[in-house]
């Protein structure tokens, strides 16, 4: 399988990144300081993601807005334009083909989608939007998409823009100009700190991914790239799932605590199932755990009960830096997902004993 590359993969390995295959992609997981330094690097001050490597794909038409809001959990019609939103795109049988982020712009909708997902995501809009007015056109790879996060990143961008990013409310986007370069600032991001995700032509990614570095330098705030690794623990912290872990077409939105994203008051692909779920109850639910005992918790290790029964599995598990535990989240029985509720976690040949935990584990100071 030949693997893709961003735009970024020359000053990545000239940085020292380890790189790594992700989805079709040769990603830096992590760089010299590695992971532990870059996770809190954003808890405190500013890092740099490189995320072309998701899929950005444009709907327009007449029947835009109204083939959209049917194809996905969230009631895009209250948004304003500029506005964004993040949804859930179901099967009819309420599984998650992926999670989005759904930006209003005044030419129609952009939607923001998972790497992996982005060829299917593609062709199930294309199907349902077969006989309406809409246009579905990929625009990924003209597009170029960066992250920066953490509480100093805006205090960087407003000094590049005369304060006006730090006036861009959370959720919501701009049109902006920097180094020359006319872009999209988003307020949004998957790390439970404040930040943008910035969007611009393909060509110009190391000019805003350089110049915003060498800014951070001028005002004196280090900004640091960020890898893989540290990306996938600062999301579990605040409780963001990651598909193809807490996400996927065997799990709905309910198990995965992810009603919050569907307005019930709607309809949607999936909504006949998921309400048929509220009413017969959950085979399954996505817990956070901690681990009591020493051992690190890996994705698909089986969770057991008290008593050796096998319960679930774990979807997620890892050593989270910013609490300092090596902690996890799991699909378990439902019975099993009380607060302070114990189990065990088969790692190889031993068991290891668990707890459920209150969730999210970190919360930002911002919110």
């Amino acid at each position: 399988m030949n693997l893709k590359r961003t735009n970024l993969y020359d000053w990545h390995v000239k940085n020292d990144a380890t790189i790594v295959p992700f989805a079709g992609w040769e990603l830096p997981i992590q760089y010299k300081t590695g992971p532990i330094t870059e996770h809190k690097a954003v808890r405190t001050g500013a890092g740099l993601f490189d995320i072309d490597h998701m899929g950005q794909i444009m709907i327009t038409g007449n029947d835009a807005a109204e083939f959209l809001n049917y194809v996905v959990t969230a009631d895009l019609t209250k948004l304003d334009i500029w506005n964004s939103s993040y949804s859930l795109m179901c099967l009819p049988s309420g599984g998650v083909i992926d999670d989005l982020f759904i930006y209003r712009r005044p030419e129609g909708w952009m939607i923001v989608a998972n790497a992996s997902n982005l060829e299917k995501d593609f062709n199930w809009l294309k199907k349902q939007g077969e006989g309406r007015d809409v246009s579905i056109t990929d625009i990924s790879e003209e597009t170029y998409m960066i992250a920066f996060q953490g509480p100093k990143a805006i205090e960087v961008l407003d000094s590049l823009t005369e304060g006006r990013t730090g006036k861009i409310p959370r959720f919501s986007s701009a049109q902006e100009t920097l180094f020359g370069v006319d872009l999209l600032i988003g307020r949004t991001g998957y790390t439970g700190e404040d930040g943008v995700e910035l969007f611009y032509p393909a060509e110009e990614a190391e000019k805003i991914w350089q110049g915003i570095i060498d800014q951070g330098q001028e005002i004196g705030v280090e900004v640091m790239p960020i890898g893989l690794a540290a990306r996938d623990s600062l999301r579990f912290e605040p409780g963001f799932p990651l598909y193809g872990h807490e996400l996927n077409e065997e799990k709905t939105p309910l198990e995965g605590r992810l009603k919050w994203a569907c307005d019930l008051e709607k309809d949607f692909i999936g909504k006949a199932a998921i309400l048929k779920q509220l009413d017969d109850g959950l085979p399954s639910k996505l817990v956070s755990f901690e681990l009591l005992d020493k051992g690190v918790p890996r994705e698909e290790y089986k969770v057991l009960s008290m008593e050796g029964e096998e319960i679930g599995y774990v979807s997620t598990g890892l050593y989270a830096p910013w609490v300092d535990k090596y902690c996890g989240n799991a699909y378990v029985r439902p019975e099993y997902g009380k607060l302070g509720t114990e189990f065990l976690i088969q790692i190889r040949k031993k068991t290891k004993k668990a707890v459920v935990i209150k969730r999210p584990l970190y919360k930002p100071s911002y919110r």
